[in-house]
């Protein structure tokens, strides 16, 4: 039950993602949280709704991993390796706190998974 707690909040976390970076990218929010100037959020806003959209199937994967209750675990660890290795690639590539907000939560939704 606790894995599937966990994993939940990683769904939810990735449709905050989807929120900000589909439709809050060029507001305030989304410059104070992504730390860009509104000349740089205008000229990648398609790439990072784009970029949500991907984060909004993470979420249904993950929940449906959920639903599936013990027959999900297969789908869980699919998405959740999914999500961490695109952590760890977003803080190669982009910022090193992804591996904190993302990889992290993913990794311990994998142990959790894992020993359940």
């Amino acid at each position: 039950m606790i894995a599937d707690i966990v994993v939940g909040l990683i769904a939810l976390q990735h449709i905050a993602f989807l929120v900000l970076e589909m439709f809050l990218w060029d507001k305030p929010l989304g410059l104070r949280v992504f730390g860009h100037s509104r000349e740089t959020a205008a000229i990648t806003r398609v790439l990072a709704a784009n970029q949500g959209l991907y984060n909004g199937f993470l979420a249904a994967g993950l929940l449906w991993g959920v639903i599936l209750g013990a027959d999900g675990t297969g789908v869980k660890i699919f998405f959740l390796s999914c999500v961490l290795l695109a952590g760890v690639y977003g803080a190669a590539t982009a910022s090193r706190k992804i591996l904190l907000i993302q990889a992290l939560p993913a990794a311990i939704g994998l142990l959790l998974v894992y020993s359940s």
